[in-house]
Order: C-alpha cells, then sequence, then structure tokens
C-alpha cells in the first residue's frame, strides 16, 4: 500500500466541561518477567462511547481490559473506572460493570435460562431480566437446553448475555463475536447498538477489522505494549489509506497493459483478478474502460483493515 502517511494518535484530552470519562489510564505500565505487556498506555473511554481496541496477539489488549476490569493490577499509572479505583477489587463498582472474558465460566449442568437466573440473583437483578436477555442474544428457542448442550457459538451468545444480564453501565467484551456464524454476528451487533443507544459504555476488542469499523465510535490500534494510533475509525482511513484499488479480471488486461495504464501506482494479481492501486480512480477506471471494458470491475476504497495492516504488518 503506497501512503503519503502514517495515522497520528489524536488527543484523547476530555473537552472542557465534558461529563467525567468511564475510564481514564494515564501512562499505565505492566510487565511479566521482561516482557512489556502494556508500555505507558493513555487513554480515556467517554460516558456512553463504544470503544474499540484493536492490535494482533500479544499487543497487551486484554491485559488492558482486565487491568481495566479489576482482574489485574498494573505496576504503574493511575486507572480510574467509573470515579472508582478497580484495584484493590471494589464491591460497590462490580454490580455495576458486565464482562465477557474469551474463557468464560458456566453452570454447566444448568439449562441457559437457569444459568441466567442464576447470575441476574448473584447480583440481585430481577428474574425477568433472564428472560429479556435470552431473548436479546437470540436464545430464547435454547433457553431449555444445557449448557453442556449448547454449541460453541450458542454458548458465546450466553456469555455474552450474562455481562448483560444485570444490566451494567459499562461492558467489557473480549472478541465476543468469536465463534459466531455470519448471520449471529449481525444479529449481536443489533444488540450492542441498542445498547449503546440506551446510553451504555462498551469497551470492546475484536479481530474483526470490519466490525470494528462499522461499530466503534473510536478505537485504538496496540502494538507492542503501546498504543500507536487512536481516533475515529473514519479519521484513521483518512489519514493513513490513501489508495483505491480497482479488481479487473485477469483474462482481460494483462498485466504488462496494467501496469502502463497512467496513474496506477502498482500492480498485483489475487487469484482470477488484477489488482491496480492508484491515488486517483476516476482517471484510471477510464483507461481501464478503453482497454478492457467495465464488466466485472470492482472497486475497494481504503477501509480500517488496510490502517491496521500497515500499522502491525499483520493478519486482522
Amino acid at each position: 500500500m503506497t501512503t503519503n502517511h502514517r495515522p497520528s494518535q489524536a488527543t484523547d484530552a476530555p473537552a472542557e466541561g465534558a461529563p467525567e470519562p468511564a475510564v481514564v489510564l494515564e501512562d499505565v505500565h505492566k510487565r511479566y518477567g521482561d516482557v512489556r505487556a502494556v508500555d505507558g498506555v493513555s487513554l480515556r473511554v467517554g460516558r456512553g462511547e463504544f470503544f474499540g481496541l484493536l492490535g494482533p496477539n500479544g499487543a497487551g489488549k486484554t491485559t488492558v481490559v482486565e487491568i481495566m476490569e479489576g482482574l489485574r493490577r498494573a505496576d504503574a499509572g493511575t486507572v480510574t473506572v467509573l470515579g472508582h479505583r478497580p484495584w484493590p477489587r471494589d464491591v460497590q463498582l462490580l454490580p455495576r460493570l458486565g464482562v465477557q472474558t474469551q474463557a468464560s465460566a458456566f453452570f454447566v449442568r444448568l439449562t441457559a435460562r437457569e444459568h441466567l437466573r442464576t447470575v441476574a440473583a448473584l447480583y440481585g437483578a430481577d428474574r425477568a431480566r433472564a428472560e429479556s436477555t435470552l431473548a436479546a442474544v437470540g436464545l430464547t428457542e435454547h433457553g431449555d437446553v444445557r449448557v453442556d448442550d449448547l454449541s460453541g457459538g450458542q454458548r458465546q451468545r450466553l456469555a455474552i448475555a450474562a455481562a448483560l444480564v444485570h444490566d451494567p453501565e459499562l461492558i467489557f467484551l473480549d472478541e465476543p463475536t468469536a465463534s459466531l456464524d455470519p448471520q449471529a454476528r449481525r444479529d449481536l451487533w443489533e444488540v450492542l447498538r441498542g445498547l449503546k443507544g440506551a446510553g451504555r459504555t462498551i469497551v470492546y476488542t475484536t479481530h474483526h477489522l470490519d466490525e470494528a469499523e462499522e461499530l466503534c465510535d473510536r478505537v485504538a490500534i496496540m502494538v507492542r505494549g503501546r498504543i500507536t494510533a487512536l481516533d475515529t475509525p473514519h479519521r484513521l482511513i483518512t489519514a493513513g489509506a490513501t489508495t483505491t484499488r480497482l479488481l479487473v479480471p485477469a483474462e482481460r488486461l494483462p498485466l504488462p497493459t496494467a501496469r502502463s495504464l497512467p496513474g496506477v501506482l502498482n500492480v498485483t494479481t489475487d487469484g482470477d483478478v488484477v489488482v491496480l492501486e492508484t491515488e486517483d480512480s476516476g482517471p484510471v477506471l477510464a483507461a481501464v474502460a478503453e482497454v478492457a471494458g467495465l464488466e466485472g470491475v470492482r472497486t475497494r476504497t481504503p477501509s480500517l483493515e488496510d490502517v491496521y495492516l500497515q500499522l502491525t504488518g499483520t493478519a486482522g
């Protein structure tokens, strides 16, 4: 990819007169032996914000989230969650948080409905919340199935329901759609949009870059324990990915002809298509139309995935 500059980290200072952020991290560090898992992370998550934390495996995302949740103690720096310090564990803070982890624990001999009713009772939530939350994650028809008989994707939805059943203010979701099929993913997107519309704050990690681009108000991209970019998906894309790709059927456009077209920066092949990269797609499309026609030609504009790959050098 050809770019003019790397995405810059936007300022994360609160606006004057803005309400207190839901989460504040200031110069947070965490080491495991010689490994700097979190290396000076500072960020703020606003009330009602859908905030995405992205990065390759080992970047430090889960450690940062666990520090926010009060599951791990930072070695240095300050952490504030809903106006409280999450470490040492604050029993007044815990009912205000909803947590879904990658390895969620279940009462496996209970049905899905019984499991949720038990979790609701532990938080002192109304019993009816279990039924409405089952419906919200699309598990009503499986409510009487024992947890150990649910599929992996159904268990994932149940884990999310357990994080929501007590109606928390701040919700932590660690790769919530990892085991879901495409339709279940889209259904969960609507659940998350509804939560945000209700004023809930969501801190969210994912490897699905299209999902982060679609749902998040802002994203932070972590690499080797540090935040390398922090802004809205649109601004990151605008700043960091300036090229457009044209995908042309390979049988209609020989590589030498493609490379000779004016305005083409790079030419590659991807299966049965020739990929042309350009910063000005209009003239290149016109040139392609003259030599090959436009039937079957597709245009791919820059995405958050392009920015992510540029910053991390890894697959999403």
